[in-house]
């Protein structure tokens, strides 16, 4: 994928969004919304987004894009909104994600996407819905056990009913 619009003014200004002030923010890269849903782009994502710190939504939903999600998008500290579903990614969901503390909306569903959900901040907030078709994954809080094998955790026992086993067993 190709994005020749973006585009680079020396304008700076300090922004402060949530708390938290930016010093020296181009115009144009902060607050910065793109939606290119629904364009039947193909290709990758390219890790050159990135380098849009300011971004605080990115739509890339509804195309046919494949390959990775690009851990460039770590750089993407202050966004908000990812809908990357229904195209054709694969691979795993970088770690390096779970560091995007101000991401609220999270959808990656209907690709191809396996391996562990990350953990931590922000990716323990997020429903089910937002991993729905991607039969590899398994974490939470999707109800696939994440660890040295791939076993679902037994349910716990009642209280009752283990005292009773235990009283057998003697």
């Amino acid at each position: 994928m190709h994005f020749p619009f973006f585009g680079y003014f020396d304008y700076l200004t300090t922004i402060t969004k949530k708390g938290q002030d930016y010093d020296s923010v181009p115009i144009l890269a902060s607050n910065m919304i793109i939606d290119l849903s629904k364009n039947r782009f193909e290709g990758h994502i390219p890790s050159i987004i990135g380098d849009l710190v300011g971004l605080c939504t990115l739509n890339l939903s509804h195309n046919v894009l494949e390959g990775h999600i690009p851990v460039s998008l770590q750089n993407l500290s202050v966004l908000e909104s990812l809908y990357l579903l229904p195209n054709k990614i694969s691979g795993g969901i970088p770690q390096q994600l779970a560091s995007l503390t101000f991401l609220e909306v999270l959808n990656l569903s209907h690709n191809h996407l396996v391996g562990c959900i990350p953990r931590g901040k922000q990716f323990d907030t997020f429903e089910n819905s937002s991993y729905q078709g991607n039969d590899g994954l398994r974490g939470l809080p999707p109800s696939r056990y994440c660890g040295r094998d791939d076993r679902v955790p037994q349910a716990t026992i009642p209280v009752e009913q283990d005292q009773r086993r235990r009283r057998r067993r003697r």
